[in-house]
């Protein structure tokens, strides 16, 4: 049997992800999962015994660990503080913990989320659930619609792929003259962002995934009333949420959508970056 291995909180991907690491011969154990599975699950306290503890993606919700498949609420400084600095510590947006304990209470501290392949894949589920969702809310089809995707990273050259390819009339937005020049490549229309109130009254579709103000009050006045946005970046995010209301625009947060509609597949991404980084500190069995 390898080392203990104690995942804690988050959602149903973690879930999985504890299946996939116990499937794969780690000595693993859960806490704070209680609402979705308790095949795994010990205290607390035995749970933070383990020589590795994966804490959920991302770590926190404002200043408790992040624990929606529990009624249970637990400060992450309680976690950090009962944490040994001879144990792996891996986390999701670590950057959300005590500036303290990232910058030196714990050597071992490495965020599996900050790893670029991780990202790359996550962009994929995020795509596929901001599709779907935009079908489910939609009265027509992707095919012929007019649909705008500011930003052109990740999720943003993933997402254009899809819609592109299901028929719909795609326009990226971007702030890099490089970025629009690939947008043109691969078929798209561009738009630069700070151009985008010139032609936001356009689109049926429009897919935020930039997490700083983009689309703001005089944005969001020229957008038509049947248009549908769908907010992909993480918080902020870059929609004018007292616009939406003030317009009484239709906007759908989609936050979190790998854990939501892939988390097999995202807790998959999840534990081979977590090999990844433990084969590079020599740490895997």
């Amino acid at each position: 049997m390898k080392r203990k291995i104690a995942v804690l909180g988050g959602d149903q991907r973690q879930v999985c992800l504890a299946r996939l690491l116990y499937e794969d011969g780690w000595n693993t154990v859960t806490w704070g999962l209680e609402k979705a599975d308790t095949s795994l699950a010990v205290s607390l306290d035995r749970a933070l015994e383990a020589e590795i503890v994966v804490l959920p993606l991302p770590v926190c919700r404002g200043e408790d660990l992040n624990l929606s498949l529990t009624d249970i609420r637990l400060p992450v400084n309680e976690v950090v503080k009962r944490l040994r600095p001879d144990q792996l510590i891996l986390g999701g947006m670590v950057r959300s913990l005590p500036e303290a304990f990232i910058n030196g209470d714990c050597p071992k501290l490495y965020d599996y989320y900050d790893r670029e392949e991780i990202q790359i894949f996550n962009a994929v589920p995020t795509a596929e659930g901001a599709i779907m969702r935009a079908i489910e809310k939609t009265q027509g089809t992707l095919y012929g619609s007019r649909c705008l995707v500011v930003g052109y990273g990740r999720i943003g050259k993933v997402l254009s792929h899809r819609l592109h390819h299901l028929g719909a009339d795609v326009t990226v937005s971007a702030r890099k003259r490089s970025d629009l020049a690939w947008g043109e490549v691969y078929g798209y229309r561009t738009v630069h962002t700070e151009k985008i109130v010139d032609r936001i009254g356009d689109y049926d579709l429009i897919f935020n995934t930039v997490p700083s103000m983009v689309l703001d009050a005089a944005c969001l006045k020229e957008v038509k009333q049947s248009c549908i946005l769908i907010e992909l970046a993480s918080p902020p995010g870059g929609i004018d949420r007292e616009a939406v209301k003030e317009y009484n625009l239709h906007l759908l947060e989609e936050r979190g959508l790998p854990g939501i509609i892939a988390p097999e597949a995202s807790a998959k991404v999840i534990r081979d970056a977590i090999y990844h980084i433990l084969e590079e500190q020599g740490e895997r069995e």
